[in-house]
């Protein structure tokens, strides 16, 4: 099976699904791995100015914690590879062309997509047209 096809075959298996959670991005300056057990992030990233969190908002309002917009995630629940060529390219191109952002985290077993919560209904019904015609 050639590359293309392989794709083609990925985008029809999206099967997108709408976390019904809503979540923001947070960071916690100097913060390191393990220092904020309790927020129980579903995604958390080390950087030189702090941890990166991602944890639902209300949580975030509980704690105080500053965000700037809140995401709902879509998860691609057709099994995708780690080592798939363009998935994210093309699901990422089109959101954009349709002027919606995404933040895309790879799970081992599934691609999860952060959308602006305003936006989920356009996201969810693209990534639906793109799995019945993924051309």
């Amino acid at each position: 099976m050639n590359r293309t096809q392989f794709l083609q075959d990925l985008i029809k298996q999206l099967s997108p699904k709408v976390d019904p959670t809503t979540y923001v991005y947070c960071t916690v300056a100097h913060a390191k791995y393990g220092e904020l057990e309790k927020l129980k992030p579903i995604v958390s990233i080390a950087e030189l100015e702090g941890l990166t969190l991602v944890i639902p908002l209300e949580q975030a309002k509980s704690e105080g914690l500053d965000y700037y917009r809140v995401f709902r995630r879509i998860t691609l629940e057709g099994h995708s590879s780690l080592e798939a060529l363009g998935l994210t390219s093309v699901v990422t191109s089109l959101l954009a062309e349709r002027g919606i952002t995404t933040n895309v985290i790879a799970g081992f077993y599934h691609d999860h997509m952060f959308v602006p919560s305003d936006r989920i209904d356009e996201a969810m019904e693209a990534l639906k047209e793109l799995a019945k015609h993924p051309e």
